[in-house]
């Protein structure tokens, strides 16, 4: 029979297994989730060794050597940080708001920092380097590039982009920022106390906690799922329409108005009316806000909060297929689930998490300097828009010009980098670019909008060179599909001279097959 392990031994056996850390936590995750079976009372989880065994040697024992059979054998492993944790890829403030397509800020310190291995050869950037990425995304670069002690210069055609990435490298009055937050949220409590939206929220998941915990019990639905015990779709919709009833009661008892009238926004579409109601709320409050750093970390918190409250299932979260404003079946989580109904919880935790990030990244900042500028990079004068936003760096910039670049261009086709967040610009009424996007979605990854493609990033490179220093390096992270990075380089008059293959494991597409990008490292010709 096979040995049983409590969470904490199976912990520790599995730490020693994988020669990583391995926590109770990611154990209880398993167990959760119906991956690994548990044996005894809830009050003494016992789980078997065998089974644990058999679960890591399906997934984690023969990754590499999968996907090195799949990608070429050329795949460095050593780039994948496969022994990291979530919590590592996104600490402190690199979980301010979520934002899709970004890299992990070890790639970007890997490549940054000034240390030599086995792998890397040389170094690329020292300390007080200016270093510019000009998609800048979330700004994920400039955080690393202020860790490391190296200037930096990001640019993004997306104002919101923007808003994100110089709140993320702000240096800010936290006992004001605190004060603020305390403000509004005490306000919003008694806003949503008087318009019954907490109480008919409480009643309603006491009800749905009865019916989960009697038709969805944790873990053994999925055990029931797996045994092909029970239909899954047929079970839980018999399940949804018998609890109907109930919340048609509730709604009409506490005169709970669910959708707006207006259909013509993202706003209008995706929110129900309490929720919208208390968005237009707290951002009433938010503009009147003194301070401009407060009021721009604050907005970021707000944004994150009401990206969270849209009206859509947990398993649509990033595709967003209809707007739902009734109880439903969620396969993500194996029971009936709710839309949001307040803001308020979500508000709360963002607000707090994000004084916690703050705090972490204030005991790592260094004393350099970091920008994003709203612009379109094939075209931007970098020094005179720098030394408009930011006068000292401005001049700094041009003085020793720029080391290099570090960058994660858009790929062909596959993000609407606006879309994404069309809730913020319907907020704050930021005017959209869309048309400047470089590989957007909407063009597909046809032959024409390969070759658009290719257009933009080359001219992104032959007006980025003249802001640069003579001996530049140039790295592009990128999933180069349709080989067409060695034509962008010989348009920009650069060479290829290195190419990192690395694995990306942790990828929150539904995908999860073998997949890989290149980190193409250009110089001058």
């Amino acid at each position: 029979m096979s040995e049983l392990l409590t969470i904490k031994e199976a912990s520790v056996w599995a730490s020693e297994h994988l020669k990583k850390d391995v926590t109770t936590s990611n154990i209880s995750y398993l167990v959760s989730y119906g991956k690994i079976r548990r044996t005894g009372d809830s009050g003494n989880s016992l789980i078997r060794k065998d089974d644990l065994l058999k679960y890591y040697e399906s997934f984690y024992g023969k990754r590499e050597v999968n996907w090195k059979e799949q990608l070429g054998s050329d795949l460095n492993w050593h780039l994948s940080f496969d022994y990291l944790k979530e919590t590592d890829t996104t600490k402190h403030i690199h979980r301010l708001h979520p934002y899709k397509g970004k890299f992990i800020p070890q790639l970007v310190e890997y490549f940054l920092d000034d240390h030599i291995d086995e792998f890397k050869k040389e170094t690329y950037f020292k300390k007080n380097d200016i270093v510019l990425d000009p998609f800048c995304g979330s700004g994920t670069t400039l955080v690393q590039a202020n860790e490391l002690g190296i200037n930096a210069v990001g640019i993004d055609i997306s104002a919101f982009n923007t808003l994100i990435s110089n709140a993320k490298i702000t240096k800010y009055n936290l006992s004001d920022v605190q004060i603020e937050l305390n403000n509004i949220s005490r306000h919003l409590r008694q806003f949503i106390v008087d318009i019954s939206n907490i109480k008919f929220e409480e009643r309603l998941l006491e009800e749905l906690n009865i019916l989960n915990n009697k038709y969805f019990p944790s873990p053994e639905f999925k055990h029931w799922l797996k045994d092909e015990k029970i239909n899954e779709f047929e079970y839980a919709e018999e399940k949804v329409k018998e609890f109907q009833p109930i919340f048609d009661k509730l709604v009409a008892e506490f005169n709970i108005q669910i959708k707006q009238t207006s259909q013509e926004t993202f706003l209008d579409k995706w929110y129900l009316q309490p929720v919208r109601k208390e968005i237009d709320f707290v951002f009433e409050l938010v503009k009147k806000i003194n301070n401009p750093s407060t009021k721009k970390i604050i907005s970021i918190i707000l944004s994150r909060t009401v990206r969270s409250c849209r009206a859509t299932t947990h398993a649509d979260l990033a595709t967003l297929l209809e707007p739902i404003s009734n109880i439903y079946y969620c396969s993500k989580h194996g029971k009936v689930c709710k839309p949001l109904f307040s803001i308020y919880s979500w508000w709360v935790r963002y607000a707090k998490d994000t004084i916690k990030r703050l705090v972490e990244f204030d005991r790592l900042r260094t004393n350099t300097n970091q920008f994003c500028l709203t612009g379109d990079s094939r075209s931007i004068n970098i020094f005179e828009k720098l030394e408009k936003k930011f006068s000292t760096f401005g001049q700094i910039a041009r003085e020793k010009k720029i080391n290099g670049i570090f960058s994660s261009p858009p790929y062909v086709g596959l993000i609407d980098y606006h879309e994404q967040h069309a809730y913020a610009y319907d907020l704050f009424g930021f005017e959209r670019h869309d048309e400047l996007e470089i590989g957007p979605l909407s063009k597909k990854q046809t032959k024409e909008a390969q070759r658009l493609y290719t257009k933009g990033i080359s001219a992104v490179l032959n007006n980025c060179k003249q802001f640069l220093a003579h001996d530049y390096n140039i790295f592009l992270v990128s999933n180069d599909k349709f080989n067409l990075y060695p034509t962008i380089a010989e348009n920009a008059e650069m060479k290829i001279v290195n190419q990192f293959k690395r694995p990306v494991l942790n990828r929150t597409e539904k995908d999860k097959a073998a997949y890989s990008e290149i980190i193409f490292h250009l110089k001058s010709k």
